[in-house]
């Protein structure tokens, strides 16, 4: 052949064409169906890559008026989310909800300890920010400074956190939050903290207390939104605070939606338990729960929280790739315990759903998995925060603005899983496995 002429293989593969057909289904082919769909019966086609992974930019709107650079938050769920964690989460940009089984006083209290919470940020004039902590430190001897006066850090009263941490990071001295994490802070530098509250008469005194102690946002904690107790509720915190904001949910459908959103809520949380499927007859299955409310809830600027079936790292991914803002982490924070010896069979052998070594966590008999404790936290958000990022990479989406964008306009594609597709996909033909960091 000539120069120029195609090759025989190209010719006999192609068929002399540079054609490229269409591939995948748009988001709204995909929910076309009257099949409920969960985060397992599809997967997202992959896109360009022309950027790093830690490129990807994952600010994303909490509330109307409140954003977060990454879009992680802690649930008020079964008491898991306390001062502790809220405050790990809140220096890694999430935000904690704290929860209100306790008494308000109690619940204030744990607000009280956050928004304090003053790592890196000075409250009084020209204090150390690299002094040690007393955890790293054994007591000096009499007349004797813990740290000479010529190798303090210091700064002057107002320094932000992220100032702080560059001086920090200057003088290589000191604590640090994590490169690349933009702590999550209110106008005064505090860290942000929001708290979960009931909608019975005695909630308002909690509410009272709670903006007392500066919270940031209240959650409204019901299994299903869209009754006259929550809708009662949220008008009467917006005529008391009106400036407060407030989530409401959880809700599955955009009717639900529509009611809250008339009644002025800042953000919907989107989800309902497996206890509700089962024992009620009720619900949605979550990838369709939160694709119809967030589709619907955008026009009106309202932020979807996903809320329930993330039990992994892929389903975060495919939660913010349906529209939701944030995710709201549940079981990936708190474990399910292991079952009771009495309530397995004769043979059987008891298996922890996984062992998790980014959580530096083990799930073993004889040791009920609880809340992370405080010296994984920080190793396992980082590893989220990091897959949440090497999801958007392959997918081509520089922002999680940019992902939705992708979904809304067509330009994102998905596939349906079979059975035997998602049995191929997962982690299978193994007696256990273990996930590991990047």
């Amino acid at each position: 052949m000539g120069e120029g002429e195609p090759s025989m293989a190209g010719y006999l593969i192609s068929g002399d064409t540079g054609y490229v057909p269409e591939d995948g289904l748009t988001a709204q082919q995909l929910f076309a169906s009257s099949d409920g769909l969960n985060y397992n019966d599809f997967l997202i086609l992959p896109g360009f890559i022309d950027f790093t992974a830690d490129e990807v930019d994952l600010t994303s709107a909490l509330t109307r008026t409140l954003s977060l650079s990454t879009p992680l938050v802690s649930p008020p769920a079964g008491g898991s989310t306390e001062a502790e964690l809220a405050i790990a989460m809140a220096l890694m940009g999430g935000i904690g909800i704290i929860h209100h089984n306790c008494t308000p006083e109690v619940q204030a209290s744990e607000v009280r300890k956050v928004k304090q919470f003053s790592q890196g940020s000075l409250r009084t004039p020209e204090q150390p920010l690299g002094a040690p902590r007393d955890s790293d430190s054994h007591s000096p001897a009499p007349g004797q400074a813990l740290t000479k006066l010529q190798d303090l850090v210091v700064a002057l009263d107002g320094v932000t956190l992220r100032e702080a941490n560059e001086a920090l990071e200057h003088s290589k001295r000191g604590a640090r939050v994590r490169a690349g994490c933009a702590p999550s802070l209110d106008a005064g530098s505090r860290l942000l903290c929001g708290a979960a509250i009931g909608t019975r008469e005695d909630d308002k005194y909690r509410l009272d207390l709670l903006v007392q102690a500066h919270v940031d946002l209240v959650l409204l904690d019901s299994s299903q939104g869209n009754s006259r107790f929550q809708l009662g509720m949220l008008r009467y915190i917006k005529s008391r605070y009106p400036q407060l904001p407030v989530i409401g949910g959880t809700v599955v459908t955009a009717a639900q939606a529509k009611n809250l959103i008339d009644a002025g809520v800042d953000a919907l949380r989107v989800g309902t338990g497996c206890f509700t499927h089962e024992a009620q007859a009720c619900g949605r299955p979550q990838g369709t729960a939160v694709y119809r409310v967030a589709e619907y809830a955008r026009r009106f600027g309202v932020p979807v929280i996903a809320d329930g079936g993330l039990r992994t790292l892929g389903h975060v991914v495919k939660a913010l790739a349906l529209g939701a803002s944030t995710v709201m982490l549940g079981s990936l924070l708190t474990p399910p315990t292991e079952p009771p010896p009495e309530f397995l069979p004769p043979d059987a052998t008891r298996l922890s759903p996984h062992q998790d070594t980014a959580t530096g966590h083990h799930h073993s008999k004889g040791d009920p998995s609880g809340p992370i404790l405080e010296n994984s936290i920080h190793h396992f958000i980082p590893y989220l925060i990091a897959g949440i990022q090497h999801g958007c990479q392959d997918i081509g989406a520089r922002s999680l603005s940019v992902l939705r964008s992708m979904m809304y306009s067509g330009e994102l594609k998905f596939e349906r899983r079979t059975m035997a597709a998602q049995l191929e996909g997962g982690v299978h033909g193994l007696h256990s496995y273990e996930k590991r960091l990047y």
